[in-house]
């Protein structure tokens, strides 16, 4: 672990790229909210709180947790001690690497959609993770390790409580997998209503199951899935451009000037203009966000 955070200790104040497949590493003293995309994220120093939909993590150093499909979400840092930032690294999830790998692996029957949770990290997967970030001053070796490692690293999760939600995130046909294209299309439409009736026929289930696999996969229903992503769109929005708060909730699908707000406020605490006032203080004085770049387009 020491080695790990020293190496991860090079990162910037966002999510830094290491020249390795797939493989991110953070240093920072804030966390932002944000749209976490499919990954494999393992805590290294500090702490980390993530709220979704109805449910509240925590992760410790030497944790991790998965997240099988694109879900908005709150989260919160903290560094163990005075000058100590919180240090992750993270591995995006390639559902085609995992399921290459399900052929040389005994079948499960379980079906059940798991749901989101913190694992401690083995020894073996922390050693793995080393090898895997040594390769970033060795880049002559990694084109050969760096896909063997990752494979090394999936496996030990595939191993581990977490490992039937990368098999399912594998399986074409898995419940994951058919909520997964209800996702893609809400995230696509976000700014439009909808009805439940034509998502649960696109992902070939009921209504009624729709509903459970949906909240079991997200923590959350498709409407309240669409009302987060709608409002971390317009806290973006409201960051980066020079217009209105009800115009900017009108541009993200709201009805309402006065809905939009009262929203905004039970996700944020406060209404747009007074939760953007908090954020109107010098350059220098401003935290980093943590949110990798490629977050910051996600809701474009």
């Amino acid at each position: 672990m020491e080695e790990l955070r020293a190496i991860v200790m090079r990162a910037g104040d966002t999510w830094t790229a290491t020249g390795l497949p797939r493989v991110a590493m953070v240093r920072a003293e804030a966390c932002s909210d944000q749209v976490y995309e499919p990954m494999l994220h393992l805590v290294l120093q500090g702490s980390k709180s993530l709220s979704v939909g109805d449910q509240f993590l925590r992760f410790e150093p030497a944790s991790y947790f998965l997240v099988p499909v694109d879900v908005p979400a709150i989260g919160q840092i903290r560094s163990d001690r005075p000058r100590s930032p919180y240090l992750a690294i993270s591995l995006a999830l390639d559902p085609v690497v995992i399921a290459s790998m399900l052929n040389d692996l005994p079948e499960t029957s379980s079906t059940k959609v798991p749901g989101f949770s913190v694992s401690a990290a083995t020894p073996e997967l922390i050693d793995a993770w080393l090898r895997m970030m040594r390769l970033i001053d060795r880049p002559k070796e990694a084109a050969v390790l760096a896909p063997m490692i990752e494979r090394e690293i999936l496996f030990r999760v595939l191993q581990g409580p977490q490992g039937d939600m990368l098999r399912q995130m594998a399986r074409a046909e898995s419940r994951l997998s058919q909520v997964r294209r209800a996702i893609d299309w809400i995230r696509a439409h976000y700014a439009e209503p909808f009805r439940v009736e034509p998502l649960a026929d696109m992902t070939g289930m009921s209504v009624a199951a729709f509903y459970r696999h949906f909240r079991a996969v997200t923590a959350m229903t498709p409407i309240q899935y669409q009302k987060r992503l709608r409002l971390l769109k317009a806290r973006r929005l409201l960051l980066f451009e020079p217009r209105d708060a009800a115009a900017i909730g009108f541009s993200v699908g709201y009805e309402s000037a006065s809905q939009f707000s009262r929203e905004y406020a039970r996700m944020f605490g406060l209404p747009p203009v007074r939760d953007m006032a908090r954020f109107k203080v010098p350059v220098s004085s401003k935290v980093a966000s943590i949110a990798p770049a490629r977050e910051a387009a996600a809701l474009a």
